[in-house]
């Protein structure tokens, strides 16, 4: 009894400071937006792109962007904002040149792709581009080689070592906890189970992450090589015998042009920009850029538009907010894109590894009907691998770049067997009283019988057989066609633009414009789907959940990262279109 009143006491206390600190905030947040001045870009002022947020497809508005960098919160910025930016500062006559500072880069190698590709186009203004960092990653490195002047600190480093995916495997885990994950599939490339099923990596898994990530590499050294006039073999050299290991070895192989501090740097701005080295730069960020408004490629105005649809995360069913792609939200933005008259075209911009087959079957349904009465273009971002790639399988034309991730058309299910774990380890039993023999199949308290197995598998290749039929539907292929490049196998966008599964190599830019030409229309408006939520109901129930997530941590400790995998795993019950393993490239 003590126990339930002092955890009661705890969480009426800790709504209480909650409800004080949204109210706090709420002040700061109008006395902020009452005195934002408008944003003025001065002459010869440069684009200053720092980069260090974590890049997003689009910009969600953050109420709480005022606050200090140092304030703990994740700071976000869109893609489609970067990429506009750039187009802006192209054409706006005050901007002189851009400033890329890449300490850190958090974005998706397709993302940076299409970051990189809007800089090469700005050059052709004959504006400067500069680039410094204190320290260069791969990935900032590849974006800032497209500068014309590269910069390094000279007790910085510059890592070129080729790329890498590391894959964790639980099983050894599972394995003392009495965990078992059943796991049935289809496809001999679809490994998503193997970190809770094996130690290591199948020969199957291997091939196909050599495959992709090999792709992604030749492409990366060719768009350095390219910029900065060397030739492939030279830089893999350099990698495999990690060969640039300072900023002095840096300079020597000409992988910068200089070494030097940030204050000689803004020295160097000041002459090129024509400013007296005692006065300060003229710079807008790239925050305050995205609120700088520029003439309009068209005089006048007009109704027609076309509609960009943002989908990116796990596929999931119901009706969540951004971050996630849920079948209600996705499905209903679609299909107010195709009952509205203005709209012209849509593009159907995908960033996800898949999700629940269900949940993408219903959206297909409506991408389907949309592409029946008007163009429908797909753009893939980083990732748009099976569920993924099955909701924009009936776009008339798919786009991606070279560094993009596709494919992985294949399905599985997994449910775990937590018997001994509750059993053996924490001395739970579990009965049940049921009507029919398989009343309870699908519960983690007891393993599968093996009729039971029979049955998801008969659901497995059922719903293979229909991810195979909706694709070769959409991609004009035959079955067989679809099958040999399927099984669950991962490609990359160059890969893909081979075998048939993208159209052609391009970003989200390049898909508004083929949607506008499909459409007939040359003059159009852009317009963002699904509508955003409100920024302070997402604040609200973020808080909620963290506070929940708070108290159990406190109440776990250590054995909370044990709860947490057992119940993502719980999770990813029924048949899943996922990408085969959740992976990170270095």
């Amino acid at each position: 009894m003590k126990s339930f009143l002092k955890y009661t006491l705890a969480t009426i206390v800790g709504i209480f400071l909650s409800t004080m600190l949204f109210f706090f905030l709420l002040i700061l947040i109008i006395s902020a937006s009452s005195s934002e001045k408008p944003v003025e870009v001065k002459d010869n002022s440069i684009l200053y792109m720092k980069l260090n947020d974590r890049i997003v497809d689009r910009t969600v508005d953050n109420p709480f962007d005022f606050l200090p960098t140092g304030f703990p919160m994740v700071r976000e910025i869109g893609l489609n904002d970067i990429l506009e930016n750039i187009k802006k500062a192209k054409k706006d006559d005050n901007i002189s040149g851009i400033y890329l500072e890449l300490i850190f880069l958090s974005s998706g190698y397709g993302s940076t792709e299409e970051i990189r590709n809007a800089l090469l186009d700005f050059k052709e203004s004959g504006k400067f581009i500069m680039a410094f960092s204190d320290t260069y990653t791969q990935k900032a490195y590849y974006l800032a080689s497209v500068a014309d002047k590269l910069y390094l600190n000279p007790s910085g480093d510059l890592l070129l070592l080729g790329l890498r995916t590391e894959i964790m495997f639980y099983k050894g885990a599972l394995d003392k906890l009495g965990i078992e994950a059943q796991v049935i599939r289809k496809g001999d490339y679809k490994s998503f189970d193997e970190p809770y099923t094996t130690d290591r990596m199948s020969p199957e898994n291997r091939t196909q992450t050599l495959q992709w990530i090999g792709s992604l590499w030749d492409h990366i050294l060719e768009g350095i090589a390219e910029q900065r006039g060397m030739d492939v073999e030279t830089l893999d050299n350099y990698a495999e015998r990690f060969t640039i290991r300072s900023a002095e070895l840096a300079l020597e192989h000409q992988l910068v042009d200089g070494l030097k501090y940030k204050d000689e740097v803004i020295d160097e701005l000041k002459e090129l920009t024509g400013t007296s080295p005692k006065k300060d730069l003229n710079s807008v960020s790239s925050k305050k850029y995205r609120k700088v408004h520029v003439k309009k490629d068209y005089k006048g105005y007009t109704r027609d538009k076309v509609a960009v649809i943002y989908a990116h995360g796990d596929i999931i069913l119901g009706n969540t907010g951004e971050g996630t792609i849920s079948s209600e939200r996705i499905s209903r933005a679609i299909r107010k894109a195709r009952r509205d008259s203005t709209v012209k075209a849509i593009v159907l911009r995908v960033n996800s590894g898949g999700g629940g087959a269900l949940a993408s079957e219903v959206i297909y349904r409506e991408t389907v009907l949309a592409s029946e009465v008007k163009p429908l273009v797909a753009s893939i971002g980083d990732v748009a691998a099976s569920g993924g790639y099955l909701i924009l399988a009936p776009a008339d034309t798919v786009l991606a770049s070279p560094n993009s991730i596709t494919g992985s058309i294949g399905v599985f299910a997994m449910l775990p067997n937590v018997k001994t774990f509750f059993n053996k380890k924490l001395g739970i039993t579990v009965d049940v009283a049921k009507t029919n023999k398989h009343a309870d199949m699908g519960t983690p308290f007891r393993p599968l019988s093996e009729d039971e197995k029979d049955v998801i598998g008969y659901m497995i290749e059922r719903t293979y057989d229909s991810f195979l039929t909706s694709v070769s539907s959409g991609r004009d292929m035959t079955k067989q066609e679809v099958n040999a490049i399927g099984g669950g196998r991962v490609w990359s966008g160059e890969d893909a633009l081979e075998n048939g599964l993208i159209d052609m190599y391009g970003g989200l830019n390049d898909a508004i414009k083929v949607a506008g030409e499909m459409a007939g229309i040359e003059k159009y408006r852009v317009i963002s789907l699904p509508v955003l939520e409100n920024p302070l109901d997402v604040f609200i129930r973020e808080l909620t959940e963290n506070i929940r997530t708070s108290m159990v941590q406190k109440e776990l400790g250590q054995f909370y990262q044990y709860f947490k995998s057992v119940s993502e795993l719980e999770n990813l019950f029924g048949v899943q279109a996922r990408i085969p393993y959740m992976f990170e490239i270095h």
